[in-house]
């Protein structure tokens, strides 16, 4: 599953729309990260063609399996590294910020930590 933090990022924001709105749609997508249509419509194709994305009957996009685990292993890391900054005194913001500059090259063994860490000190 070897996939670029780029495109990690893309999968992990479908996730969070989905859960927020029930859909997901190009357009949010550029909104929520700061990216212009164009750039969303090239990653998404690159996504759709390595099997991570579709497109439904109503042009909205849908996560495969593949790219649902992805963004599901993203986003988990994302929320425990933000919850384990804050528990040692990091603003949310700042937390969540950062959080999403870690996620993509923490090692498995010091993620792993970290979740343990907060599961024993909660």
């Amino acid at each position: 599953m070897n996939i670029m933090k780029s495109s990690e990022d893309y999968l992990e924001m479908m996730l969070m729309l989905k859960e927020k709105k029930g859909y997901i749609r190009s357009v949010d997508i550029a909104a929520e990260l700061g990216v212009t249509k164009p750039s969303v419509s090239y990653a998404t194709k690159r996504l759709r063609e390595n099997g991570y994305i579709a497109m439904n009957a109503e042009g909205l996009i849908e996560l495969t399996d593949a790219g649902m685990t992805i963004a599901k292993k993203i986003y988990r890391r994302h929320k425990v590294i933000a919850s384990f900054l804050m528990s040692i005194g990091v603003e949310e913001k700042v937390a969540y910020e950062d959080a999403c500059k870690i996620e993509h090259d923490i090692s498995p063994r010091t993620f792993q930590a970290l979740n343990d860490h907060l599961k024993n000190n909660s």
